[in-house]
């Protein structure tokens, strides 16, 4: 899970043609955004970039592996893909698939924004009093506020401490 801070430092240098780059320290690995999304990751000293339909057939087409970030449970498989080696080391070449990962990333924020907010539960009526019964009527005082009444002063009794040594009266000489 650890990622060597030399990787870090190469991956952030052939990433230098990609606005505002930022690695970010998350959960044993790093985070990567570009202008405050989050467009990939790196696990492992292995990098991985943001998939979707409209970038993933050239990770399919060199068999690259999806992150996983529990190997041992394979449901729990994230939309990022390995990034090729020969594209690391090219840095035009990194740069262009970490653009398409950051336009995937912000497709993914603008369809999170555009989906409606759930409605609450509407609020169920109050029940009406059975028939016969007699309901309290609010008095006069209810929703109005009552008077603080101010903490009345103590008497402060002057009081000799124990720690203080008794005065000795003036000699006269």
């Amino acid at each position: 899970m650890a990622v060597q801070p030399q990787y870090l430092a190469y991956v952030l240098e052939q990433l230098a043609g990609l606005p505002a780059v930022r690695p970010n320290r998350m959960f044993g690995g790093i985070g990567l955004y570009s202008d405050g999304l989050f467009f990939g990751l790196i696990d492992d000293d292995t990098l991985y970039f943001k998939t979707s339909d409209a970038n993933i057939e050239a990770y399919r087409s060199r068999n690259m592996p999806k992150f996983m970030p529990f190997p041992d449970r394979t449901g729990a498989v994230m939309g990022y893909h390995q990034v090729p080696a020969d594209i690391i080391e090219d840095a035009e070449s990194l740069v262009e698939w970490a653009r398409r990962s950051v336009a995937v990333a912000l497709t993914a924020q603008a369809a999170k924004a555009a989906k409606p907010l759930k409605k609450k539960a509407a609020r169920k009526p109050a029940k009406k009093p059975a028939a016969g019964k007699r309901t309290k009527t609010p008095s006069k005082t209810a929703g109005k506020k009552r008077p603080v009444s101010k903490p009345r002063p103590t008497k402060r009794v002057a009081r000799k401490s124990a720690r203080t040594p008794a005065r000795k009266p003036a000699q006269k000489e």
